[in-house]
């Protein structure tokens, strides 16, 4: 399967992994913890991962992934910490379509 979606990427100095990963978790109205201030953000309207989290890269500590936002003027940006943000309707479509070992290629 071959599809694309209009997303934000990492912005400077938090660049979003390019290459082949695979999908190894993914979460239903996750929690999201600020990698600076290790805030944490429960479930909600105003959580930054939005309502789906689906997770292809870590450092063993952090985690890379698709995810939702409720900032839909930052899509089509260079706004994450390095996550893909998407749509909240096309991440949900995404979650829909994947699932863990699922082959995930990032491209520039």
């Amino acid at each position: 399967m071959k599809i694309s979606y209009p997303v934000a990427i990492g912005r400077a100095g938090w660049e979003t992994p390019t290459g082949k990963f695979e999908v190894f978790h993914q979460v239903t109205d996750p929690g999201w913890t600020n990698p600076i201030t290790s805030e944490v953000v429960p479930p909600g309207p105003y959580n930054p991962l939005g309502d789906r989290w689906i997770a292809f890269w870590t450092d063993g500590t952090n985690s890379i992934g698709f995810h939702g936002t409720p900032n839909r003027e930052s899509v089509g940006t260079a706004a994450s910490h390095g996550c893909v943000r998407m749509y909240n309707e096309d991440v949900r479509q995404l979650y829909e379509m994947v699932e863990v070992g699922t082959v995930v290629t990032v491209v520039p």
